[in-house]
């Protein structure tokens, strides 16, 4: 017996030990399989940029969420892959007064404001992560107004300093009292202007392709040794939203309201994910002013532009209006809050004339206060933006201005 217990001893030890490896082998697996999921998720949703204060109004897609950050609201998708939109129903009041020179009329109406799925949903990670603010969809009414046929141009913005002597932002000197952390030799004028690296790079570190550059303002969109002869005609950029404020009290208009700016960015088309329609490309056309390439140090300029280009390249949307996605981004009155959709939408009903929330928050970077923007810019890409497709959010931080950043101007139809 004494042989019989040893042996029958030496048989549990050996299952213990095979047990134990076999345990011991899947955690290594599961562990191995949990870094390879964290870093594939981490590359298919890449961070925003966040900014100093002179930077931030470069706006890319969202970040991963923070244990602080709100959940992202959803939306009900389809059994097609896309998100249920009710029809728009627009206002059959016409204006009775002549159209202001370069504005057309947009008729307002009731219709379904927020972002659609991308076309391909499956594998567009980023144009996914580009609708979470942007949700949940919910009925809007907005007044009719006329709106600028294109962004405000360099000629426009010329005009505009000419008579009042109009100094932006960017060209003033920071002052020691606002910024009492900078050193004195970064207190200078300047922009912050996009600089593509000569290499690939990682898409968690947009200092690798932004830069505050001395001396950059909407004469000198890259620095000094730039300026806009023979571009009269191309959005004015480096315009923070308080110079946008000033020249559209100057020409007797107002900044939209995010509503307005998407119903008139839709063109009476309902729940379509650009601006034209179902494809981003129809019949292999470019549609807008973006990226082409390998973001950020490649632009392959296959829709013909490298950085911005004149109001009128591209064709307008149903409304007539150009470059309601991409070229330059343009504010809005609103103030920016990401969670803005769903107090909309737990009110019930349709929303009238809304004019955006109270106050700003975005839980990507609390305190600072930011404003709404839309329509994306040359540097929008699938790769890393996808803020082209309409109903998609931008925000820019208030005093900030950038070279892929600029405006429009709306004016409301006489109260009758």
């Amino acid at each position: 017996m004494p042989k019989a217990n040893k042996a029958a001893k030496q048989v549990r030890s050996a299952r213990y030990k095979t047990h134990h490896l076999v345990l011991l082998a899947l955690l290594v697996i599961a562990i191995a399989g949990a870094a390879i999921w964290k870093i594939s998720s981490t590359n298919a949703a890449v961070a925003a940029p966040v900014l100093p204060s002179s930077v931030k109004s470069a706006v890319k897609a969202p970040p991963e969420p923070t244990p602080n950050a709100m959940p992202a609201p959803t939306a009900m998708p389809m059994a097609s892959g896309t998100v249920a939109f009710a029809p728009t129903i627009p206002n059959k009041t016409m204006p009775t007064e002549k159209a202001p020179s370069g504005m057309v009329w947009i008729s307002g109406g009731e219709f379904s404001m927020g972002a659609q799925n991308p076309p391909d949903m499956e594998h567009d990670h980023v144009g996914m992560k580009a609708t979470e603010d942007s949700r949940p969809i919910h009925r809007v009414y907005v007044d009719g107004f006329w709106m600028d046929k294109t962004d405000v141009t360099n000629a426009e913005f010329a005009r505009f300093v000419a008579a009042t002597h109009y100094i932006t932002q960017s060209e003033r000197t920071p002052k020691a009292e606002d910024f009492p952390d900078a050193p004195p030799e970064n207190l200078v004028a300047g922009s912050v202007v996009f600089s593509a690296p000569d290499h690939p790079v990682s898409l968690n570190d947009h200092f690798q392709w932004w830069t505050y550059v001395k001396g950059a303002d909407w004469r000198h969109p890259t620095g000094p040794g730039s300026d806009i002869k023979g571009k009269e005609n191309y959005p004015v950029v480096h315009v923070s939203y308080d110079d946008a404020q000033a020249y559209a009290k100057w020409a007797g208009k107002r900044l939209p309201t995010e509503a307005e700016w998407e119903f008139a960015a839709r063109g009476g088309l309902t729940g379509k994910p650009f601006v034209w329609g179902d494809t981003f490309q129809p019949d292999g056309k470019y549609m807008a002013n973006t990226f082409q390439g390998h973001f950020p140090d490649k632009n392959t300029d296959d829709d013909g532009f490298a950085a911005t280009s004149p109001v009128t390249k591209f064709p307008p949307n149903g409304y007539g209006l150009y470059d309601m996605a991409g070229n330059v981004w343009q504010w809005t009155s609103d103030w920016y809050r990401a969670d803005y959709y769903s107090q909309l939408a737990s009110e019930g009903g349709v929303a009238r004339n809304p004019t955006g929330p109270d106050s700003s928050f975005d839980p990507e970077e609390r305190g600072v206060q930011k404003h709404s923007m839309r329509g994306g810019s040359y540097l929008c890409t699938d790769q890393y933006c996808s803020r082209y497709m309409v109903g998609t959010r931008g925000k820019g931080e208030t005093t900030t201005g950038t070279n892929h950043l600029g405006f429009r101007c709306v004016k409301s139809a006489p109260q009758t």
